[in-house]
């Protein structure tokens, strides 16, 4: 089974994270941000990964450092499982409807981090500054060398926007890295 395990810490924060792609949504979502949790855990059931998820920030300040360095670890840990890449499906795309919201993300884990966000973010939704949202999916993308574009579509309540865009994340993730044969799905035969 693909899974593992990353701890990181900084001044900013202290993270704990363990992952198992090959799981089915269990997840334990402990991130200090309330709002960021909830995101998480629809992350963990969608993409059906089995996530713990341990991390004490300067929330003092506010969210960045937290949401940022959790994005990090889930990028560093999602690339290491992954290895060579041999057999995984590596495209995947999904459109994803969450009442009036509906979002398209289009992934491919290729070796070449790149995001593409057309989404706009501005308000915060609890606690949360959701312009965050972009700064967890770019860490995400940097870290995973994931190329992805995120089209939120239409929306107008920040809660069904965010939720769309992370579902939608979520089912493109898991069917990427679904093993559909035995070779690197690439005519360089390597994705680095």
């Amino acid at each position: 089974m693909r899974k593992g395990e990353l701890k990181r810490t900084t001044t900013e924060t202290d993270i704990f994270m363990s992952l198992n792609i090959d799981g089915s949504g269990k997840c334990d979502i402990q991130s200090g941000i309330g709002f960021l949790d909830h995101m998480l855990k629809l992350l963990a059931h969608h993409s059906k990964f089995d996530i713990t998820l341990k991390c004490k920030g300067d929330t003092f300040v506010d969210c960045h450092h937290s949401t940022e360095d959790i994005g990090i670890v889930f990028g560093k840990l999602l690339y290491e499982l992954l290895g060579d890449k041999k057999g995984i499906a590596r495209y995947a795309h999904s459109y994803i409807p969450m009442d009036e919201s509906l979002c398209r993300c289009a992934l491919d884990i290729s070796g070449r981090p790149y995001l593409c966000f057309n989404a706009s973010f501005n308000e915060k939704i609890g606690e949360f500054d959701s312009e965050l949202i972009e700064e967890f999916f770019r860490a995400v993308t940097s870290y995973g060398f994931i190329t992805m574009h995120i089209d939120l579509i239409r929306g107008e309540n920040s809660h069904h926007k965010a939720e769309a865009v992370f579902k939608s994340f979520a089912v493109s993730l898991g069917e990427a890295v679904k093993v559909v044969g035995s070779n690197v799905p690439s005519s360089k035969g390597v994705i680095e």
